[in-house]
């Protein structure tokens, strides 16, 4: 990356995902300052930016801040890994200080708090990214080309998949409160839903046929596709092949009966982001708007077996 390195903060930095934000931060050529994370398992900062300041409380992270302006650093992005329902005041502290917000998605779990980061927005002058990198995956961005180009009104028939086993720790975690992680389809799901309506246009119905709190699923009607998901964290759910290899995760996309590729290739992804986002060409509050306002619907919805077409794995569950 030509010019100053720009230097981030990160919230959220003991987390899973951190990782990828701290590579992409590094292989950006830029400079993680200070972190924030109430867990003190971090020591793979140690990997990337040994000379970060580390932080387990709030108010320390931002009295730092508050000194590294006084002394005439300013930190430029800060970086959201926390929990789904921290995203928002995250966001706000992030703009506040003056900075850019990059934040893992959900960016927030309902559809009015992008109207009001839009307004913090637009009084600070500072803009709010996500990480939406499945737009950025040369086999959907393949897919998307040719669909443009396709006739439109044409309905594609799709059918999404995606059951990752989780164990008993997960219901004691934030993620399995719905009330903190947005329940299933918003944990897993919204990065697929992002994607489809990124291809396939906007959610034209969406019906819910199970909603529980380790799996959902659901039939989403776009412009241009007809989509039955399933999502599911049980790993009874797994298709016994799947199961018999040992494996804990299945994940499929299929088009008109036939696989989207798209198994590899994920690795730097967070790192394409960055630099998108670095050169001013990232994702934002509008961009998320979609897959958000999906999600929201999904969890605020009643069950409907009798409207839209069921995916298969639907169909033996209760």
């Amino acid at each position: 990356m030509s010019g100053k390195p720009k230097n981030f903060g990160l919230i959220g930095v003991a987390g899973y995902i951190a990782v990828r934000h701290l590579a992409a931060i590094k292989q950006t050529g830029n400079n993680l300052l200070a972190s924030l994370d109430p867990f003190d398992s971090v020591g793979i900062i140690d990997s990337y930016f040994p000379e970060c300041d580390f932080f387990v409380e709030f108010e320390r992270f931002d009295r730092h801040f508050e000194k590294l302006k006084r002394s005439g650093i300013k930190i430029d992005y800060v970086s959201i890994c926390s929990p789904n329902f921290l995203h928002d005041a995250h966001i706000r502290f992030a703009l506040r200080n003056r900075a850019d917000a990059i934040c893992e998605k959900p960016i927030v779990l309902n559809p009015w708090n992008i109207d009001a980061l839009k307004e913090i927005e637009h009084e600070t002058g500072q803009k709010v990214y996500t990480v939406l990198q499945l737009r950025l995956h040369p086999s959907i961005m393949a897919l998307k080309e040719r669909i443009t180009k396709e006739k439109k009104n044409h309905k594609h028939d799709i059918d999404l998949t995606y059951i990752t086993s989780r164990g008993n720790w997960y219901k004691f975690s934030w993620k399995g409160n719905i009330q903190k992680s947005g329940g299933v389809a918003t944990n897993i799901g919204i990065h697929f839903f992002d994607m489809l309506s990124w291809v396939f246009g906007d959610v034209q119905d969406n019906y819910v046929h199970i909603l529980e709190e380790d799996k959902a699923a659901g039939y989403l009607e776009l412009e241009n596709a007809r989509v039955r998901w399933f999502l599911s964290l049980d790993h009874n759910d797994l298709p016994a092949d799947i199961k018999q290899k040992g494996q804990r995760t299945y994940r499929s996309i299929l088009l008109e009966g036939k696989e989207i590729e798209f198994s590899g290739g994920f690795a730097d992804l967070h790192t394409e982001t960055y630099r998108q986002i670095l050169a001013g060409k990232g994702f934002g509050l509008v961009d998320a708007r979609n897959s958000v306002q999906t999600v929201y619907r999904i969890r605020n919805s009643k069950t409907q077996k009798n409207k839209g077409e069921m995916h298969p794995f639907a169909l033996n569950k209760k």
